[in-house]
């Protein structure tokens, strides 16, 4: 027993490990779609416009609901949102592969599965930070790492198992999986939380117009949200459509567009993410600006490769291009919620997470859409290489807050004077 005791995980890692597996599969279950999707196009009659629009509408559904998920993680338990949200999408996920029609695919992939997938990331980033303080930055880096693996891992699996058993066997086992997971939660994570050593009462809780005014009044959070729309546009234009860019331009099988598109973009972002949020860390007490800082330098490496990708026609220079973009997006991603923390009170970050997320995935959903109806007449590789204007977008979008906002907003800051 006494060597048990020693070896004995601290429940701050247990849960984020716990956490980790839950944020891959709710990544995984996304990116199933966008891997099959030359199958399920073909196999129901369905256009690419048809398509595009089951990833609009489930961007624009998440992105409705994400800020109430939010709302939600702030007042209530947060073990049982994110049980409830791990459930709800894993059904969906098993029931999207018996769909036969678009509306029964916008019904449980787009309305089902965003709107339970809205309820995880705001709840989970912010029950992360209660029990990380001084580790903040690596812990969500490390949570963040989930979604560069559940996407690549998705990839993989979902082309192989396409190949093989055919489209609708990858939604049944990834949603399994999911449900067997949520039942897992239910026994390990604790039903309440600390908040960094800071005890809140309910009747001190500000309500939800006053938590409103406190965000949109803080620029670096409303300017920081902006930033995160412009990278979202081109990362979710991305991700729908680059695997079958690769299928229909070079021929490959669904296995292999699904892992090259996905692979060596999401493995150098793995490394990005995690060497982002370290440099950040170390130089975040001394340097108050640094997180948002790491975050446009990301923004900036990554714009002319991802033209490149586009414009490029040799498939080894879009590899190249794909992991030098992919390195870059994971710098940028190591301080997206701990640069928006550093400006909003421990209290109310689940609520700012989803606003943050509503801003980003309501802009994005536009983009599957728009590359869907522009494909036929302007060509994929064009719409690929105009996604690079989202970074532009979204470097200037910091740099205005760098400048001009971020110093006055932190509330360490705030401590530090006072």
């Amino acid at each position: 027993m006494g060597v048990l005791k020693k070896i004995q995980i601290p429940y701050k890692w247990e849960l984020l490990v716990l956490l980790w597996f839950a944020f891959f599969l709710n990544l995984a279950d996304r990116q199933i779609f966008n891997i099959v999707l030359p199958s399920i196009r073909d196999d129901l009659n369905l256009s690419d416009a048809n398509m595009g629009l089951i990833s609009t509408i489930f961007l624009i559904i998440y992105g409705l609901l994400v800020p109430l998920g939010g709302i939600l993680g702030d007042r209530i338990n947060k073990k049982y949102i994110l049980i409830f949200s791990l459930l709800i999408w894993s059904t969906a996920t098993v029931g999207t592969g018996l769909c036969f029609s678009l509306i029964q695919l916008i019904f449980l992939r787009s309305i089902a599965l965003g709107g339970s997938e809205a309820f995880y990331n705001p709840t989970a980033s912010s029950l992360i930070t209660e029990f990380h303080r001084n580790t903040r930055a690596t812990a969500l880096a490390i949570h963040q790492t989930a979604l560069y693996a559940g996407i690549v891992g998705s990839s993989v699996l979902t082309g192989y198992i396409a190949d093989l058993l055919g489209w609708r066997m990858a939604f049944y086992i990834f949603g399994t999986s999911g449900i067997l997971l949520a039942i897992i939660l239910y026994f390990r994570l604790v039903k309440s939380s600390p908040t960094a050593g800071v005890q809140i009462v309910s009747d001190n809780r500000k309500s939800i117009r006053e938590v409103l005014k406190m965000f949109f009044t803080k620029p670096t959070a409303v300017l920081l949200t902006l930033a995160f729309a412009g990278m979202q546009f081109a990362g979710v234009g991305f991700l729908t459509w680059m695997p079958t860019f690769l299928h229909e331009n070079f021929g490959f099988s669904l296995a292999r567009s699904g892992f090259d598109s996905t692979f060596y973009h999401h493995a150098a972002a793995f490394i990005g993410v995690l060497a982002g949020a370290r440099i950040a860390d170390k130089l975040a007490q001394k340097y108050i600006r640094v997180r948002p800082i790491v975050q446009m330098m990301g923004l900036l490496a990554a714009i002319p490769f991802i033209i490149l990708i586009g414009k490029s026609d040799s498939i080894i220079v879009i590899y190249v291009a794909l992991a030098i973009f992919g390195f870059s997006r994971g710098i940028y991603d190591s301080n997206l919620l701990a640069a928006l923390y550093d400006v909003i009170e421990i209290p109310y970050r689940a609520t700012a997470t989803g606003l943050l997320l509503m801003g980003g995935f309501i802009v994005g959903a536009a983009s599957p859409y728009i590359l869907g109806v522009l494909k036929p007449a302007f060509g994929l590789a064009n719409g690929l290489a105009f996604l690079s204007v989202g970074f532009m977008f979204a470097s200037l979008c910091i740099a205005i807050a760098v400048i001009f906002f971020y110093k006055k907003d932190n509330i360490n800051n705030l401590v530090i004077n006072k």
